[in-house]
């Protein structure tokens, strides 16, 4: 008999994804915590047309490359016990289990997306004096894109944001992005969830 496996709601991707960190083995099962963070991301992906064939498998897998991100960058939201050279090396075997599984989705665009987006969080923290805030506009760029497909200015808003660092006009295409396809209220709720304030547009 062959076991469907279902998908879980957006909203519940970061619950989702803890249970199946605490699969993983000892190396990273005990040290998964609980966490009220809100998906922002993944729902916001989740929400798009792009991603309607499984919007929950697809809201999952997002948060797990930015489980990935944030074991590098940021503090894990489920992973934060780890410690620190420990977390660098959890994070790159997420990011490389979430883009497997992208390509187990047959998303070409969102492993191309996902994984320019690793690249240029990279670029951008290393960069001296970078505007924290670009990594996460960049963030909420790349999660509009997978979750509405491309657009030219959005595309070149990023190659901007990889050339001045000023997360602004990536900000503005994104916004712009979303509203064109009624994701405006889910980006404004990943922004907040990532802990970006978006300047006044009035």
């Amino acid at each position: 008999m062959t076991t469907v496996e279902i998908s879980p709601r957006p909203e519940d991707a970061l619950a989702d994804l803890a249970v199946q960190l605490r699969e993983e083995g000892p190396v990273v099962s005990g040290h998964v915590a609980e966490t009220d963070a809100v998906p922002g991301l993944g729902m916001l992906v989740a929400a798009g047309p792009r991603c309607a064939s499984d919007p929950g498998a697809y809201a999952v897998v997002v948060e797990l490359v930015r489980e990935g991100y944030l074991c590098h960058y940021r503090e894990p939201r489920l992973l934060g016990r780890l410690d620190p050279d420990l977390r660098l090396l959890v994070g790159d075997y997420l990011y490389a289990r979430g883009i497997e599984r992208l390509a187990r989705l047959g998303d070409l665009l969102a492993v191309s997306e996902l994984s320019n987006l690793i690249s240029t969080a990279a670029q951008l923290d290393a960069a001296p004096g970078s505007d924290p805030d670009s990594a996460e506009v960049a963030w909420l760029a790349a999660a509009v894109t997978i979750a509405a497909g491309p657009g030219e200015e959005l595309e070149e808003a990023k190659s901007a944001l990889r050339r001045s660092g000023d997360p602004g006009p990536l900000w503005s295409a994104a916004a712009e992005r979303a509203e064109g396809v009624g994701l405006s209220e889910q980006l404004s709720r990943a922004a907040e969830a990532v802990g970006f304030a978006p300047p006044n547009r009035g």
